[in-house]
């Protein structure tokens, strides 16, 4: 044994070769405090030593190293900017020492390597990979940049455009895929990859591979010369700003750190990503984000906890409905392993069904992502069917028929009748409440909502409602298979809407009332995106809701709700629905649609639908951006603060992950409860105020109040 440690063991694995492997306490590997201390300390030792000719570094576990430990590191962000920089650079001087050691080294890369992970192998000389590694730096996923050396070696080892690109996007890399730009030297079968590893050393060793050429890339300034990274770097900033509308501070000092690093040797380069790193880590944004990713974990912990207590191994699942939404549902199921049966009374739509999964599917083939026969035997797991009989052994059953109460619950009806007592039934609804549907059933506690977002493969949330009369033991099955399918499952209490349209509906609602007094609707969608960081404004978003859909859901929550959500007089989106413009499914709503040469709808202002809603509108008004933002967000917040004072949601984490993952609030905002500790609850109190005269959706309540007085904060300064 040449080193021993909680978190790896040295030893010699073939003649003069090294192994080192780590072997974290836990199911993964993930760089800790302790562990880059650990490695220090035995590089130093190592070096010293003349009996080793090369170094391997492997996992025990499936995969290599996931990261750094976001939950240990997060405190150290809280110190002040100096100290922050000199704790990085001792971090960063592991990574050195593993690229001055006095051999040839290779890194053997299982599974994932992500984020420090992915930053130990760059500092390696040799990378080989399974076919199943995926490599990547997600860390501005998280409000921060690459800090072990990322934006140092990946330029130098890939080209800094191709670096630039996966350290901004942060996505994960196949193996084949990162062979393909140089980030790995070779991809083999996983039961070959120690081997590979091995042999590539030995090579190296004989003098038949130059290792210290490859290691001298990394130590030396990018190959560029002025003109082209003037090129590169002006290019790759736009192109950052352009998507991140300049949201998001960490891709673009990204970009920059690698600019400014271009003609720097490691060393020089290191300490200005040091430096930089730093920075971030202190923004609001690293603050929001990184509270998004431990919020996540929570989520994924209570959810854990709720499917591992289902007594219900759900083997068969179905789903009552076809067309897109039931397509969907029944592609996910299948693709993740569940057989499922999707029955509806029409051919037509049982193809569409199959149709929807036979196209997601055949994406994934062509881009290589699938092999065709893994595409036959997933679409094998669906079964279409006409006839009720092929319900009989499912253990789960999701209705989307369409959303109407007295449909619901004749279906619901009947197929409780139909099926075995102790089978499941849920309904995909997205408003109406589950006690109203449960009147129709004898067994209600064998029932709960279960609110996909559309589309389904691409959405994570699953909405998951209780019943007044469901049991633990449905929530917990059915979150069991909400975490099959892949999905992140949020429990929620049952009311009009459930949480997130509940919380929607109102922000609509503030919208239309700034339209009917003159503002300019595409005016309103570019502060809302642009300014406060929505994916879609309000009007974009309707229309691709649906008009009609919205139409009839304002109608189920105003009677839901009836003195904060009545229906307006003047009402944008009845005058459009009444018009026949629903938005995007017939090209014409607040907008007109047309296809553009790739064939996505692409939006362009309309005539028809300004001339519609001069009949209810004022004359134009010009309203300033802040009033924008606080006339569309104070009726939003305020009904997310009543929904967990009224218990609809559990915890400030489920809702702004709710809200995150279902209608895509803006990140860089960590969320709904995050935004208003960063306002401020007792500010956000008087800024409703200002506008208590429009109406109850802008009139907080007395619990709010109160806490506001308290100067209470949902979030710790950790951010759990």
């Amino acid at each position: 044994m040449l080193y021993k440690s909680e978190s790896f063991v040295v030893d010699f694995c073939k003649g003069k070769i090294a192994e080192f492997k780590f072997c974290m306490p836990g199911s993964v590997n993930k760089l800790s405090q302790q562990t880059l201390s650990e490695c220090a300390k035995a590089f130093a030792e190592l070096r010293q030593r003349d009996d080793i000719d090369a170094m391997v570094f492997t996992s025990d576990k499936d995969h290599f190293i996931i990261g750094a430990d976001i939950f240990e590191f997060l405190p150290t962000f809280q110190r002040p900017e100096e100290e922050l920089i000199g704790w990085i650079k001792d971090a960063t001087d592991v990574f050195d020492a593993i690229e001055d050691l006095p051999f040839p080294t290779a890194s053997a890369i299982n599974g994932l390597a992500l984020g420090g992970g992915c930053e130990w192998l760059l500092a390696t000389d040799f990378r080989l990979a399974s076919t199943s590694a995926k490599i990547g730096l997600p860390e501005v996923k998280l409000g921060i940049m690459p800090g072990f050396g990322g934006t140092v070696r990946l330029p130098r080892i890939i080209g800094a455009d191709n670096a630039m690109t996966w350290i901004t996007t942060g996505k994960e890399n196949r193996a084949n895929d990162a062979l393909k730009v140089g980030a790995v030297d070779g991809v083999v079968a996983p039961e070959k990859l120690f081997d590979a590893a091995v042999r590539v050393l030995e090579q190296a060793v004989e003098g038949k591979l130059d290792w210290q050429a490859k290691r001298q890339v990394k130590l030396s300034p990018l190959k560029l010369n002025k003109v082209e990274q003037g090129m590169s770097f002006a290019m790759a900033e736009g192109m950052v700003m352009g998507k991140t509308k300049g949201h998001y501070p960490a891709p673009v000092m990204a970009v920059r750190t690698i600019k400014a690093a271009a003609n720097s040797t490691r060393d020089e380069a290191m300490t200005i990503e040091n430096a930089n790193f730093a920075k971030l880590a202190k923004t609001a944004e690293a603050a929001a984000q990184t509270g998004i990713f431990l919020a996540d974990q929570y989520i994924k912990g209570v959810a854990k906890k709720q499917a591992k207590a289902s007594q219900l191994e759900i083997k068969q699942a179905a789903v009552l409905g076809a067309g897109i939404m039931g397509g969907g549902i029944a592609y996910q199921s299948a693709y993740k392993g569940t057989p499922i049966v999707m029955k509806d009374i029409n051919q037509a739509a049982l193809d569409l069904g199959m149709n929807e999964a036979a196209t997601i599917l055949g994406k994934k083939v062509k881009r290589g992502h699938m092999a065709m026969d893994k595409m036959v035997a997933t679409l094998g797991k669906i079964k279409p069917t006409l006839e009720d009989r092929d319900l009989a052994n499912s253990d789960i059953v999701v209705e989307a028929v369409v959303e109407h109460p007295k449909v619901k619950q004749t279906v619901l009806a009947g197929l409780e009748e139909q099926l075995p007592e102790g089978t499941i039934l849920t309904s995909n609804t997205s408003t109406i409440c589950i006690d109203e549907l449960a009147t129709a059933l004898k067994r209600p506690e064998d029932f709960c909502g279960m609110h996909f977002f559309n589309p389904v493969p691409k959405m994570p949330l699953v909405e998951i409602i209780r019943g007044s009369k469901t049991s633990d033991a449905t929530i917990n099955a059915v979150v069991d298979y909400a975490l099959k399918l892949g999905k992140s499952p949020i429990v929620v209490n049952d009311c009009p809407g459930f949480f997130v349209n509940r919380v929607l509906f109102p922000y609509f609602a503030g919208f239309s009332q700034l339209v009917v007094e003159g503002a300019d609707f595409s005016q309103i969608d570019k502060v809302m995106e642009n300014v406060f960081g929505w994916p879609m404004g309000p009007a974009y978003l309707l229309d691709v809701v649906g008009i009609d859909t919205a139409n009839h859901c304002t109608g189920v929550m105003a009677d839901g709700f009836p003195e904060r959500m009545a229906r307006q007089e003047k009402d944008p989106v009845a005058v459009l629905a009444n018009a026949e413009r629903y938005g995007q499914k017939n090209k014409v709503g607040f907008y007109q649609y047309a296809p553009d040469r790739k064939g996505r709808l692409k939006k362009s202002k309309d005539a028809a639908s300004l001339e519609l809603l001069a009949s209810i509108c004022g004359s134009s008004q010009a309203f300033d951006k802040q009033t924008i933002i606080e006339r569309c967000m104070v009726p939003m917040l305020n009904e997310v603060l009543l929904c967990l004072q009224e218990g609809v949601v559990a915890s400030a984490q489920e809702a702004d992950m709710a809200l995150i993952y279902g209608i895509g609030f803006p990140p860089f905002r960590g969320g709904a409860f995050r935004y208003l500790d960063q306002v401020g609850l007792a500010n956000f109190v008087t800024m409703a105020d200002k506008y208590a005269h429009l109406g109850a959706i802008y009139q907080v309540s007395e619990q709010t109040r109160e806490w506001a007085k308290q100067s209470k904060v949902f979030y710790s300064v950790e951010g759990q």
